[in-house]
């Protein structure tokens, strides 16, 4: 796979406005931090110190309307790496638990994939959370999950990271086996929680320092597992933020991104360093959301809901692009945006083609970074909520497939009476927090954006190209649709 896509467009120029050198990439995702975690970003109500994100955003562009690819983990790191959602895939809900084949599928192209026919050197230091296969030490065989117990040192993973266009892998699959430490391809420890977000900056900064000298640009990719649980700050973080473990964890993450930055700089890489900065969902209720806002931090700014759910707090996320000369400082994008499209804007950056069967869902936001206007024939933004509830977005308007949250927050859909509404429907320019429902006052953009979503799960793509096929047979666009009976029923698409 690493030569699938060829080299030819190593040497060619970018686009005049981004000039002649390959740029080096790196892309940092944290796990559960919220859009109101980053201080720059909620001014009003952000009481957690972020001063390296904070500062990497006056040096860079902000862009207020990105979204992850779903309101989960899982979801979220597919369409990053894919630029396809992964409710296309057998996953329709939840995330994956590891000790099972890769989620990304052999022969699927990736954009460490791409870098790599790029002339690129890749890697990622972090969190996983795609599933992969443990092979017994001794006999071979793939391991099975037997509850909390570890993969043993030793072990070795035959569809791992190393397998789907990344040169160098050091971290974990998930939370739940923080403690197995891999890299490339196998087990090689045992390490407790707290050590991981420590590691994973050392091992970042030790990343950059081995690049110094080397000719072949880099794709860093940093998919930390924090602020996420196990929430572990570190003994110089514990009360620094003076809210709770979860506000020093949200610190304690600014400081890796602030330590990556300082290698960067002191490497002589930060001129030619493109730099994005995210999160893969909204903030997890693990946090304390109720404690923190009782003490003036709002997780999700001013929006509705947090992680799991299908309202903006838990897909719309903090998005910051750095890159000197490029992309001009202390700017502004309220353009809409989805972490899928990192793919399709890759292969923009580099001038070259989009390889065959990716990039779905994915556009380029390069035009965006240069400060001009998205030039896109994307139809929407579709969203999914972690028990797989759909919405979709074009323009201002957003069609909520579900009656409430579909995920975590209350109202839940089991809390919902027989006579609400069996959908939601807003204007987010009006309405930004999603409180006035116009679903049954506007029958007309609702029929309009319900056939556009039917008709991209149909054809397996939101963007102009050859008809694609999904990976199963039957995708179900209504999870708690009712009868007029009253009684709930499935509505299913293809």
């Amino acid at each position: 796979m690493r030569n699938a896509f060829g080299i030819a467009a190593f040497f060619l120029l970018v686009v005049p406005a981004i000039g002649q050198e390959q740029p080096n990439v790196v892309f940092i995702i944290c796990d559960d931090l919220g859009y109101g975690d980053v201080q720059c970003l909620n001014p009003e109500h952000g009481k957690i110190k972020t001063p390296h994100v904070d500062q990497l955003a006056s040096e860079g562009m902000i862009f207020t309307d990105a979204h992850s690819g779903s309101s989960v983990c899982t979801p979220t790191r597919y369409g990053l790496l894919t630029g396809r959602y992964s409710w296309r895939t057998k996953l329709q809900k939840g995330v994956v638990q590891g000790f099972s084949p890769c989620l990304i599928a052999e022969d699927r192209p990736t954009v460490a994939g791409f870098y790599q026919a790029q002339g690129y050197d890749t890697a990622i230091i972090g969190k996983w959370h795609l599933n992969f296969e443990y092979l017994d030490p001794q006999s071979g065989k793939p391991l099975k999950a037997k509850g909390k117990a570890l993969p043993p040192v030793g072990a070795t993973i035959p569809d791992g990271p190393v397998h789907r266009g990344f040169d160098y892998f050091h971290g974990i699959h998930h939370a739940r086996s923080m403690e197995a430490i891999i890299e490339n391809g196998e087990v090689i420890e045992h390490d407790p929680v707290e050590n991981f977000l420590p590691r994973v900056t050392k091992k970042s900064v030790d990343y950059i320092n081995s690049r110094t000298g080397k000719k072949k640009p880099f794709f860093l990719y940093v998919p930390l597992g924090s602020p996420h649980t196990p929430i572990v700050p570190t003994g110089r973080w514990v009360g620094k933020s003076g809210l709770g473990e979860y506000g020093d964890f949200v610190m304690q993450t600014d400081h890796a991104v602030g330590e990556i930055s300082k290698a960067l700089q002191a490497q002589g890489f930060s001129e030619n360093t493109l730099v994005i900065f995210t999160s893969d969902n909204g903030c997890s209720k693990a946090a304390d959301i109720k404690g923190l806002a009782e003490q003036g931090h709002w997780v999700s700014g001013e929006m509705r809901g947090s992680k799991a759910d299908i309202w903006d707090g838990g897909h719309r996320v903090p998005f910051i692009v750095r890159w000197p000369g490029k992309v001009a400082s202390g700017s502004h994008c309220s353009q809409l945006i989805c972490l899928t499209d990192f793919f399709r804007t890759t292969v923009d950056v580099l001038d070259a083609e989009v390889p065959a069967g990716s990039c779905e869902y994915s556009v380029s936001v390069l035009t965006a970074l240069l400060g001009k206007q998205i030039d896109s024939q994307r139809t929407g933004v579709v969203h999914h909520s972690i028990s797989g509830h759909f919405a979709y977005r074009v323009g201002d308007w957003k069609l909520l497939l579900a009656r409430a949250s579909g995920g975590w927050s209350s109202p839940k859909e089991k809390d919902m009476g027989q006579d609400s509404d069996e959908a939601q429907l807003y204007n987010l320019a009006k309405d930004p927090r999603e409180q006035n429902n116009l679903y049954n006052r506007q029958p007309d953009v609702v029929k309009k954006m319900l056939s556009q979503l039917v008709s991209d799960v149909e054809s397996g793509r939101s963007v102009p190209g050859p008809q694609a096929s999904n990976d199963v047979g039957n995708i179900i666009l209504w999870k708690s649709k009712r009868t007029e009976s009253g009684n709930s029923k499935k509505d299913s698409r293809r």
